[in-house]
Order: C-alpha cells, then structure tokens, then sequence
C-alpha cells in the first residue's frame, strides 16, 4: 500500500471494513436462525401421545384391587416397556388412603425421554 496515495488508501481500507462487517453480520443472522430452529424444534417433538399413553396406564393400575406383589410385578412391566418401546424412563406411585368420608387415591408420575422431562400429580375420589 506504499505506492497508492492516501485516497486509494481509504479506498481499500473501506472495502475491508464493509466487508469485514458484511461478514460479521452473516454470522449473526445464520446463528440467530438456528436459535428459532432448534426452539420450533423441541416444541414439536413434545412426546404428548406417549405422555397420554403411559398415564392411561399408569391411572388404569391406580385402580387395580390386587395384592401388593401383583403391583410390583405391573409396576415393572410398565416401566420396562416404557424403556423398550419409547426409550423413556418411567417413574410412578399410587397411594391409596381413606378419610372418614371419602376414599382418595393419589400419585405422582415421573417421564423422562432424554429431551423431555415431564411430572404430573395427581388426585382422584373414588
């Protein structure tokens, strides 16, 4: 840059400005997109359907009269499956308790995913 004069010189200084700048903004607004991809993303992969599915389940069991073995045992199967089918953990306990009125069975239900971490609880009046 020895040889130019001085308006060459902020000629060529300019164009390094804009275009180190146009290329500064390129970056932002590509980042900025991914940003509101990603967040559109994980709202459309909300797992509603196995959510729904598991509770069904999971409040069907609440009901079932059996021994406490035979919970145990459906208790088990449904977590396993839960693992196996929709590669999700699955967490719940029912509890039943009376008052002097009323029955009430109450519980609590933990889906984890990996991307989604849901926890419901919940009571019913029998």
């Amino acid at each position: 840059m020895a040889r130019l004069t001085d308006d060459a010189q902020w000629i060529v200084l300019m164009g390094f400005i804009v275009s180190f700048s146009l290329f500064f903004l390129a970056i932002v607004i590509n980042q900025s997109t991914v940003i509101g991809q990603t967040t559109a993303e994980s709202v459309s992969e909300f797992p509603k359907n196995d959510i729904r599915s598991v509770r069904d389940v999971i409040v069907q069991d609440a009901y079932l009269g059996n021994t406490f073995q035979e919970r145990d045992n459906v208790r088990y199967d449904i977590q396993a499956i839960a693992l196996q089918r929709q590669n999700a953990v699955v967490w719940f306990e029912n509890t039943t308790y009376s008052t002097s009125t009323d029955n009430f069975v109450t519980g609590e239900i933990r889906f984890n995913n990996g991307v989604t971490l849901y926890r419901e609880s919940w009571t019913y009046r029998e």
